[in-house]
């Protein structure tokens, strides 16, 4: 067995070999905390999930590192334009994105660290570069010298000589414009820590850089985000970091964006669509469904049309869970998977492939249901259990089940009384040849939203797609 991913540095698909045998350090650059979260937003936590069962899957013991960044110039902009703390903007939203990766059914990092609890680690870095000639000190602002790495820009594999490198308001004093600030000078009423060569604060690329050393060290395996920080963030922080000494990261993995329109979901576009009222209209599961089935280096081109074609695919799968365990009993995931599902997942976690072997399993538990194998049923519901669990998609799993609370159950309750009721009045009609009166009774519940499908072990109900 052999995991292996597209490692964007090399520019190909590369065997993975920890560092580490038996473990995986993973750091996944998270949210900028100057807003509520998106959809797109969440995708990559949502990918890197998935990724992370499966290196667990696989035996691995994860360590996995997922950053806030809590200062910004968005988030100072914010601060100003509200009239409120930047601390308690960036809070309020980093409990809306932690809110969102939970709805999802996202597991919690291992660490999560936020960039204004390391600003001590920022500083010691920056002394040890400028010590070395690889940043230097203007006017309160700390600068990298690009011309002392290099391979600097052989992750975007650009050239240098045709850089245009992003700078802020106040960066004041490079000896080179493509140099970028990894710490910049107070502005009046902005927030500031003291540093050696004035107060100031972090420039975004530093904090990763100093955090990764923290929690991962000198050298760890996976550094993952979304193909957007490719340049400037990951490559300034490969400068930053292997000048100070680390080895940094051995693989580069980028997941690709959430799209409306061919552009980029986002809110200076002013076309995001916000997690917390995506959760009111769609179940969590499909919108994991949603996001986390497209291959994670492929776009998703965001529209309720395909969000209603996900939920469809998703009512199949679910559909066939729930008539098993109707007519077999709980059954608990099988402990593999099968092999053809594994084959796709280690093929640079190729969930589409994946997800064709659980289809194919829910056609066959099907046929097994309507031939009533009840073997054949009780071997598609473990193996459709076991790989639901790695994509962290199975309904039946107890993180899905307290989604609607007890009273959530205590309608359902309700509910399955009441249509029991209609349904036995219909069959009672069917007894005595009333069939326009069945008929009615079936059409009013269908109208109402309901799926009734007759079995050889009588009427069941399930809630159609909206």
């Amino acid at each position: 067995m052999t995991i292996r991913l597209y490692d964007t540095h090399a520019r190909q698909i590369r065997d993975f070999t920890p560092l580490l045998p038996g473990c995986v350090s993973i750091y996944l650059c998270g949210a900028t905390v100057q807003s509520a979260p998106h959809i797109g937003h969440i995708r990559s936590g949502l990918n890197f999930d998935v990724m992370r069962r499966w290196f667990g899957y696989r035996g691995y013991d994860v360590t996995f590192v997922r950053n806030v960044t809590d200062i910004d110039d968005k988030i100072i902009a914010k601060s100003a334009e509200q009239q409120r703390p930047w601390w308690a903007i960036g809070y309020e939203n980093e409990r809306a994105f932690n809110d969102g990766y939970a709805a999802l059914g996202c597991l919690p990092p291992t660490y999560e660290p936020r960039a204004t609890g390391h600003v001590p680690e920022m500083i010691e870095m920056m002394r040890v570069l400028i010590e070395r000639g690889s940043a230097y000190a203007a006017d309160g602002n700390v600068y990298f010298d690009v011309r002392s790495c290099p391979d600097y820009l052989s992750l975007s594999n650009q050239e240098l000589d045709n850089l245009r490198q992003p700078a802020g308001e106040g960066e004041t004093g490079k000896r080179d414009p493509r140099d970028f600030a990894m710490w910049k000078a107070t502005k009046p009423g902005e927030p500031y820590w003291d540093t050696p060569w004035g107060p100031g604060r972090p420039g975004w690329h530093l904090e990763c850089s100093a955090m990764v050393h923290k929690y991962l060290g000198a050298a760890f395996d996976i550094h993952g985000g979304g193909v957007d920080l490719v340049f400037p963030h990951h490559e300034n922080e490969i400068a930053q970091s292997t000048a100070y000494g680390d080895d940094f990261a051995a693989y580069w993995l980028h997941n690709a964006w959430v799209t409306m329109s061919g552009e980029k979901m986002s809110k200076s576009l002013g076309n995001s669509v916000l997690i917390s009222e995506m959760v009111k209209t769609w179940r969590p599961i499909v919108l994991r469904y949603y996001l986390g089935t497209p291959h994670y280096r492929s776009m998703i081109e965001y529209s309720e049309e395909s969000l209603r074609e996900a939920e469809t695919a998703f009512a199949r799968i679910e559909g066939f869970l729930h008539r098993a365990v109707e007519q077999a009993g709980p059954v608990e995931p099988d402990t593999e998977v099968p092999a053809e599902f594994a084959a796709a997942m280690d093929e640079d976690f190729g969930v589409p492939q994946a997800l064709a072997v659980v289809h194919n399993t829910v056609r066959q538990g099907n046929a097994a249901l309507s031939a009533e194998d009840k073997d054949g049923v009780l071997r598609a519901l473990g193996e459709l259990r076991a790989m639901l669990g790695v994509l962290g998609l199975d309904p039946l799993d107890e993180s899905w089940g307290s989604a609607g609370g007890e009273r959530g159950e205590e309608l359902t309750g309700v509910v399955d009384a009441l249509v029991r009721l209609l349904l036995d009045q219909r069959q009672a009609a069917r007894a005595r040849k009333d069939f326009a009166t069945a008929d009615a009774i079936r059409d009013e519940l269908q109208n109402s939203g309901l799926v009734i499908e007759d079995t050889p072990s009588g009427p069941r109900w399930e809630l159609g797609q909206s």
